[in-house]
């Protein structure tokens, strides 16, 4: 076994995955399913008529308790924490002093906590960057996530087989709120959030109560295993960002289209706040867009440069073929003028430049319960 095998980081759903045949990849740190036997195309179909489970327990989850949470949170995130209730969750950004992106997160408010959910990759990173910022704060910052597991039930059939496992009023759940309780015996807290464009909820639970919870989603009548590979391709047709492809800490919210995460007048400054004034006040000069290749056959990989009038521009930001668009699509930076349905792109694929042209985001219309 190599260092590097050794030192990935493994979900406690690990041999459940490898007893299903699933394809096992390094990913941020971690070794997760890419896909089961089906195959990427047919665990994007199931998310997308039916109903598909994710192990997403890769994500991390800090706890921050304390008299001062709201306002640390405030100071951290870009959104405004002061506009959630209990029982509600945002989608925000933790953003460097220039306005770009350290990572997006989730927050969710409990009567007693905050809870942020960000990235497996940035991890270890936003975790420094937030306690860089404590300050005199009276907070007390926990990192829950090697403790914490998380699954993502997805589809249009979700909300039905979640129904049969759990006493809770699971359509009384709105888009963005959580409620807490058991499902399969297990206690967990559940939210309506997603990341596919699709209906659907995410269950947080401890650990070691995971593999009760995947057995009693998961098999025939009931839920299919979806790996990180079709979770890719269904969000890239929602139109959703991807950190470390679509946004970085180059880009800023305003260019990613991500405006609507911004409350510059929430009455709380926050880590790149003037940067963000200044942008708004001055303008973007890129924006993010989608396109579609318009060339048969022909596929735009993440990195392949992105040309305007002969000049490069960008580059492919995200890009793949997609089961339900069935088409290779991606998402790239413009400079704004530019950044509009029907203009005209060539892209570098492999030394042959290849046309393709920008189209409206998402690619495939929402379907999550608002």
């Amino acid at each position: 076994m190599t260092t590097q095998e050794q030192a990935l980081k493994r979900t406690p759903l690990h041999d459940v995955h490898v007893a299903l045949g699933a394809k096992m990849v390094p990913f941020a740190g971690f070794e997760m399913p890419v896909s089961y036997p089906e195959g990427i195309s047919a665990e994007h179909k199931t998310v997308r008529e039916g109903v598909g489970v994710f192990d997403v327990s890769h994500m991390g989850e800090f706890e921050i308790t304390g008299t001062d949470r709201n306002a640390f949170v405030q100071r951290v995130t870009c959104n405004d924490v002061g506009a959630l209730k209990p029982g509600q969750a945002q989608y925000s950004g933790i953003l460097t002093k220039d306005g770009t992106f350290v990572d997006d997160c989730l927050v969710y408010r409990f009567e007693d906590k905050l809870m942020m959910v960000v990235n497996a990759s940035n991890m270890q990173k936003d975790w420094e960057h937030i306690v860089a910022q404590k300050g005199g704060a009276n907070v007390r910052l926990r990192d829950i996530s090697d403790e914490t597991a998380l699954l993502a039930v997805q589809g249009p059939k979700a909300e039905a087989l979640l129904g049969q496992l759990t006493n809770l009023g699971l359509a009384m759940i709105p888009y963005y709120h959580f409620a807490q309780g058991k499902v399969a015996g297990v206690q967990c807290f559940i939210s309506r959030t997603g990341y596919t464009g699709e209906d659907g909820f995410e269950l947080y639970c401890r650990a070691a109560d995971a593999e009760t919870l995947w057995h009693a989603l998961v098999g025939a009548g009931r839920a299919e295993p979806v790996g990180l590979g079709a979770r890719d391709t269904l969000r890239l047709e929602a139109g959703l960002p991807l950190y470390g492809n679509d946004i970085d800490d180059t880009t800023t919210p305003y260019e990613a289209g991500l405006a609507f995460i911004v409350k510059l007048e929430k009455g709380a400054p926050f880590t790149g706040l003037e940067a963000l004034k200044r942008q708004k006040l001055e303008g973007v000069t890129r924006r993010l867009v989608g396109f579609t290749v318009t060339e048969p056959k022909t596929v735009a990989r993440h990195g392949y440069p992105v040309f305007l009038d002969g000049t490069q521009v960008d580059i492919v930001r995200s890009g793949t073929v997609t089961p339900t668009v069935n088409a290779a699509i991606g998402t790239t930076y413009l400079p704004k003028e530019s950044a509009k349905p029907g203009v005209k792109i060539e892209i570098d694929i492999r030394g042959k430049k290849v046309a393709a042209e920008v189209v409206k985001l998402p690619f495939v219309p929402h379907r999550a319960k608002k």
